[in-house]
């Protein structure tokens, strides 16, 4: 198997933390970093991989591909036997719509990212980008008053959400979310001693 990934991007960190926790980590070969950013052509990739142009991407040794990171961790857990999402019953979907929320947290904060680092000042929308800041800062409330997901055995809604935590720190050093969810502070803490959450923290930017 092979992994398009780039070493920033958190959705591409979750499947590198996903494949060391089920051991399958060996069995992918990590694809050299690409771009994937806004109005940034890549025709190769659209045509042979993603039309999206996003990344993750799992290639098969078949040559399927998958794509969605949550797809690829589904696809990698069913190949481990299962174990970091449940099979069936309300567990199942109570994790599922957890990680969705968590999806939709980066994808929040990616969106903040772009309208204030890419797009052009003249036309920044700030308040559009406020917005989406503050529906992944309303995630965060949501996790800190819940923290039995935080100590429960490892599963994917954890690790998605020491990506979005780890995404804070990589591109929003000053929000103060440690300050502010004392909790989710000391559960990233916990997720740290883990050697797949250490060794996949973005490089310094």
């Amino acid at each position: 198997m092979k992994l398009v990934y780039s070493p920033p991007s958190p959705f591409a960190r979750k499947i590198r933390i996903v494949a060391m926790e089920l051991g399958l980590f060996d069995k992918i070969e990590l694809i050299s970093p690409i771009k994937a950013i806004p109005v940034t052509e890549n025709d190769e990739y659209a045509r042979n991989v993603s039309p999206l142009r996003k990344i993750p991407a799992l290639i098969l040794d078949s040559g399927q591909v998958i794509v969605d990171s949550y797809v690829i961790a589904e696809y990698l857990d069913e190949l481990a036997g299962g174990k970091l999402i449940p099979a069936s019953g309300p567990a199942k979907w109570e994790v599922k719509t957890d990680h969705s929320i968590l999806q939709g947290m980066l994808d929040a904060l990616l969106l903040c990212r772009y309208e204030k680092m890419l797009r052009p000042p003249e036309f920044l929308w700030a308040g559009w980008a406020d917005d989406q800041f503050k529906r992944a800062w309303d995630g965060l409330v949501r996790y800190e008053a819940h923290p039995d997901v935080l100590t429960r055995p490892l599963d994917i809604v954890q690790i998605g959400l020491v990506c979005v935590l780890g995404y804070l720190d990589f591109r929003f050093p000053d929000c103060g979310w440690r300050k502010a969810f004392p909790k989710l502070d000391a559960f990233h803490e916990k997720m740290m001693q883990r050697e797949s959450v250490k060794t996949t923290v973005p490089p310094p930017a």
